[in-house]
């Protein structure tokens, strides 16, 4: 607790003393926030800078900047830069700090058309992170789509260091870590569960939102509680200055966003929904495909599936110094099978089958600025992510000597709840500083398993409990320039979780640096250490929802992990043109990793019964990454390469052997292209390629029993697929109405339509000319080649 006491005394005096500070004779400090003019959204990560001196700053997440500089006679300037925006001057002739907001037009459409909207103009070699990509939301609406429906996460898998969980999947796989090593956020708020329809789809809705950024190492102290990344996604705040809408209609969902001003100039409001109609398009398919076995049309099940989405914001300017966010979202998927059976004497069969899985997050956040050099953020969430399997059964016997009803019924439901108070503060003293300290408080209620089962012989047999636990975190870090070659960020955040009369503390030290060989070549350093206190429990490979989040217990450690990087970065000028190039190489061992022991499964899991169903042990990742990205011009892009080891090893696992992770891939290349032909025709592709992911085969079969069959493997994860590779296009149109626009966009997933494996198997094929069988393994492909049209418009 000493630790906490003493960085809570270096909070108050930061806070005691930024007055003095701020009137330190001979300085003066220019502050306020960085707007587009059109919409009145913020802007984040916004170039301020004072030519005269060479010295600026940035704008932070709530698009607020402060740039203290020595008083003068002369006027003092500002210059202003972001990608996609005309540059914003300000000169002032004053020897007392003065509040100035800068509103930034967006570049008219023939020169907008040439570059990348809303990108972050710090250079690559100027800042001090690692690992840390803004891809802009304009490029994600861009690049060629699954069935036409944008996706986030999609785009990030296009990242070095990246990859997916398998065919189509939108799960994220981080420099050799699993999907719970993931700390998502949208508007602060952690997302448990980012996938829809099985994991094809994210919870992101694009239209909603506003900046989207990936930290893959590096971490700054202001984050913590995962050990692979951090995905920070903020949604837009509402077009203060007039009524707008855009939406989408694509072939498995359709969407629309409607923002404006309340009050114009001081209250607005967006609000995003998202529908797919697949059990609508599906359920002709599938009556036929029933009709061709023989099933009459009464004794057909009715088997559906649905996901929706819903985001919505509120924003208010209190005063100059004040504005309050009230923001939410609800996602929802089910699927469901209904069957029903009817006899001519009364007799009939009812059976319904559910599967649902969904998140809640909400969000009221009050921003406050203390004073020119003292911005605060105070933020208050909740977060909830459900899954639940429900049958219900009902067999009426109504002949015989004894009729009768039969009922069964089975529900089962697992639950994560998050209520957090955060408090968030930046001071700038002066631009060789960025001082950025804090607290939160996370209140955890975990329901791995919730039983109920009625009938059968076993009425009202309930069972599950809510396991609680406290989270609570102090960080301060401060983004120094040394000197003009030498800046650095240290930090350093200190971690409690208390969970059935057990204390885990942790002290986590976070140091990046960046060393100037020239304006444009930077070396680059960084190290964390990081904990988790949450585990994911999971055996499914395809997506499937069946995961229990479960926390640290007196039995279950918490994960641990340091991760070490070192790199190179470089701005690159070719024909007038600018590009970025990074190189990063990174190790990363884990500790108190947890998987199911061989057989075990969550069926059936309640209450603490999860602890003894896993196994503990550890893990290394190790790779180095290379990125070259072209932000501006007729043609956009990136080449990502990256080279990586991922290997675990479990003392009841593989008979204690070194085994590689499932998702690790020796070699993982992309190459993403955007080309404008003119403002309003655009073609994009992008082409992936990955060592095939390892896999446990069978090596046969064996009987007990005459009906008793069970499989042998082999080695855990000691083959390899075939290797992935895949091409997909998109060829977009817009149309200029009076109303506003209509985008028509054609796609292509799996341009030449490569087999790549889904998963494979062992069967046995039949030698009609011996009459012998033989032992083979198959491979199951997903998709094809799969077109798709969607149209989008905007109001």
């Amino acid at each position: 607790m000493s630790r906490f006491r003493s960085l809570l005394i270096l909070g108050g005096l930061l806070i005691s003393t930024q007055t003095l500070r701020a009137q330190q004779p001979g300085k003066i400090t220019i502050s306020g926030y960085v707007r587009d003019q059109a919409t009145g959204e913020n802007l984040i990560g916004v170039a301020v800078m004072n030519p005269g001196s060479g010295q600026g700053t940035a704008t932070n997440n709530y698009g607020f900047y402060s740039l203290t500089l020595p008083a003068s006679a002369d006027s003092v300037r500002l210059f202003v830069s972001y990608l996609g925006y005309e540059k914003g001057r300000f000169a002032v002739k004053s020897e007392r700090s003065v509040t100035h907001d800068f509103r930034l037009r967006p570049l008219s459409a023939e020169l907008a058309g040439v570059e990348v909207v809303g990108s972050r103009e710090e250079k690559i070699a100027q800042t001090t992170r690692m690992g840390t990509i803004n891809v802009p939301i304009a490029q994600i609406k861009t690049l060629p789509a699954l069935f036409g429906e944008t996706d986030v996460l999609k785009v990030l898998q296009l990242l070095p260091g990246v990859q997916s969980g398998g065919e189509g999947q939108s799960g994220l796989y981080v420099r050799g870590g699993s999907p719970d090593q993931n700390l998502i956020l949208l508007d602060g708020t952690p997302v448990y569960n980012a996938a829809h329809l099985f994991g094809f789809f994210s919870v992101f809705n694009a239209d909603a939102l506003n900046n989207v950024e990936l930290i893959k190492g590096g971490f700054p102290a202001r984050y913590g509680g995962r050990l692979s990344s951090v995905l920070d996604i903020s949604m837009k705040e509402g077009n203060m200055q007039e009524f707008h809408g855009e939406g989408a209609i694509g072939i498995v969902a359709s969407k629309l966003t409607l923002e404006g001003p309340i009050k114009k100039d001081t209250a607005s409001f967006i609000i995003s929904a998202r529908r797919t109609y697949i059990d609508l398009l599906a359920r002709p398919l599938i009556n036929l495909a029933m009709a061709n076995e023989g099933i009459p049309y009464d004794e057909r099940p009715t088997v559906g599936y649905f996901f929706h989405d819903l985001n919505g914001k509120l924003n208010w300017k209190v005063g100059r110094r004040d504005r309050l966010y009230l923001s939410a979202y609800t996602g929802y998927d089910k699927f469901y099978a209904r069957y029903n059976d009817k006899e001519d004497d009364g007799s009939y069969y009812k059976e319904r089958d559910g599967l649902g899985w969904g998140n809640l997050t909400s969000a009221l956040r009050w921003n406050h600025v203390l004073n020119d050099q003292l911005f605060m953020n105070t933020h208050f969430t909740y977060s909830k992510y459900q899954f639940n399997v429900r049958i219900d059964q009902e067999n009426k016997i109504a002949s015989g000597s004894n009729p009768r009803t039969e009922k069964f019924a089975l529900h089962y439901l697992s639950n994560i709840r998050d209520l957090s108070l955060k408090t968030d503060l930046d001071y700038v003293p002066n631009p060789d500083h960025y001082i950025r300290f804090g607290g939160q408080y996370i209140l955890h209620s975990f329901r791995p398993g919730a039983l109920q089962v009625k009938g059968a012989g076993a009425d009202d047999i309930n069972s599950g409990q809510q396991t609680l636990a406290s989270e609570a975190s102090l960080y301060a870090e401060d983004d120094y320039r040394v000197t003009d070659r030498l800046k650095v960020n240290g930090g350093l955040r200190v971690n409690s979780f208390l969970v059935d009369k057990t204390l885990y503390p942790s002290l986590e030290p976070r140091i990046s640096g960046r060393f100037l060989l020239t304006e444009n070549w930077a070396l680059k350093a960084a190290y964390a250490r990081t904990t988790q206190y949450i585990h994911l429990l999971t055996n499914s490979g395809i997506g499937l929802p069946t995961d229990l989040w479960v926390p640290a217990t007196a039995k279950i450690k918490p994960q641990k992990a340091q991760q070490i990087s070192v790199g190179a970065a470089r701005t690159l000028r070719y024909h007038d043109e600018e590009y970025e190039l990074s190189f990063e190489s990174y190790y990363k061992p884990m500790q108190n990793l947890i998987e199911y022991k061989e057989g075990a499964s969550f069926l059936g899991t309640t209450d603490n019964q999860w602890q003894d169903k896993v196994t503990s042990g550890r893990g290394w990742a190790y790779g180095a990454e290379l990125f070259l990205q072209k932000k501006s011009g007729r043609t956009t892009g990136w080449i990502g390469y990256t080279l990586a080891w991922s290997n675990r090893k479990f003392a009841e696992l593989n008979q204690g052997r070194l085994y590689p992770y499932k998702y690790d891939r020796r070699h993982d290349a992309t190459l993403v292209v955007v080309h404008k032909f003119s403002p309003t025709f655009t073609l994009s592709g992008t082409w992936v390629y990955g060592t095939g992911n390892a896999t446990t085969l069978s090596e046969g079969r064996f009987r007990l029993a005459p009906y008793e069959q069970y499989e042998e493997y082999g080695e855990r994860n000691s083959y390899r697929m075939r290797a992935y590779h895949r091409l997909d296009l998109d060829l977009s149109k817009t149309k200029k109405k009076k109303w506003g626009e209509v985008v028509n966009s054609f796609s292509l997933y799996n341009a030449y339509s490569r087999r790549n494996p889904y998963y494979i198997y062992l069967s046995r094929d039949y030698d009609y000319r011996t009459g012998d069988t033989k032992a083979v393994y198959k491979q199951i492909s997903l998709f094809p080649i799969i077109p798709s049209f969607s149209k989008s418009f905007k109001f």
